[in-house]
């Protein structure tokens, strides 16, 4: 058995304790030492229970809000905790994502020799396709495109990393300040590893390290979606609005302009992600991408006029 006692497994649970059972328990079994913290987002009574059964069995630290604090604001409760504990890394994973023994200790392994990088592997399909292998925000208009399609060596880009599987130590997570609990879903990725990078750390795809996304797993497509498969509500909300929150807090004058004056189309190429059917069977699926696109340019507006613009 390896040995991780400087290493945490930190978790959100959100309704998804059959994940956990399936995906985390048998590596946490396998390891040695290693610190799990496991933060239950309150979804139901019920879940909970199970949950406070299951963290019991495997004997993981489970930590109870109240209520949702949201991806984010879950995680950095878990990181907070696990260096009470002790640790010095940190594994910020999925509950749908199965990560073995091997990647475990490669991701660990890369981190502690380089304590000023954070990495994440690249993450698979169950049918072996990538599903994640570097991602690049474009500054001209805010769209995100794999880094394996980089055609432009002029462009104005900036890499980000995937929260589906992150490592990172302690000290670089404290100084970029954990994930920005504004963005509640999606995105915080993105903000988070620009703070990595302001904060003088680096970013790292380990393309010999592999995990693989499950299938039923919490939410489907982050930066990294299927076309044609229909989302919910809440991932199209969350990605049309937070693209406009980070530019909020990102972005120089020109180019939060630049910005603004794209985010209808942007907005629209979102949607269409879950295909032109899904407007049919789901019209109120427009109605969810329209007060999302309102919302962000309510913070568009009110970061300009704060900004004297």
């Amino acid at each position: 058995m390896s040995s991780f006692e400087d290493l945490s497994i930190v978790v959100v649970n959100y309704g998804s304790s059959d994940l956990l059972r399936v995906n985390l328990a048998p590596l946490s079994r396998a390891v040695d030492g290693v610190r799990v913290v496991v933060v239950d987002n309150f979804s139901t009574s019920a879940e909970r229970d199970v949950m406070t059964e299951l963290a019991k069995e495997e004997g993981w630290d489970l930590l109870t809000p109240a209520s949702n604090h949201g991806f984010g604001g879950g995680m950095n409760r878990g990181v907070a905790r696990a260096a009470e504990l002790g640790a010095r890394f940190h594994l910020l994973v999925n509950p749908d994502a199965v990560v073995d023994e091997r990647a475990l200790g490669a991701l660990h392994a890369a981190v502690r020799d380089d304590p000023e990088t954070m990495a994440a592997p690249r993450i698979l399909r169950p049918d072996g396709s990538l599903w994640f292998g570097g991602s690049d925000l474009y500054l001209d208009d805010g769209r995100i495109r794999s880094s394996r399609r980089r055609t432009d060596p002029q462009a104005r880009l900036r890499p980000w990393l995937s929260g589906a599987c992150l490592v990172v130590s302690d000290d670089l997570w404290r100084r970029a300040g954990g994930f920005d609990e504004d963005y509640f879903l999606y995105w915080e990725d993105v903000d988070v590893s620009q703070r990595v990078i302001d904060a003088g750390g680096r970013l790292a795809v380990l393309d010999d390290v592999t995990v693989v996304h499950a299938e039923g797993g919490t939410q489907k497509g982050g930066g990294h979606v299927e076309s044609g498969e229909a989302k919910s509500a809440t991932y199209y909300f969350h990605n049309i609005r937070n693209r406009l929150l980070y530019a909020t807090k990102h972005l120089s004058d020109a180019d939060l302009r630049a910005w603004q004056a794209v985010s209808r189309k942007v907005a629209w190429e979102i949607l269409l992600q879950g295909g032109r059917r899904q407007f049919l069977t789901s019209p109120q699926t427009l109605v969810v991408g329209w007060r999302a696109h309102r919302a962000g340019l309510r913070l568009v507006d009110a970061e300009l006029a704060r900004r004297g613009l």
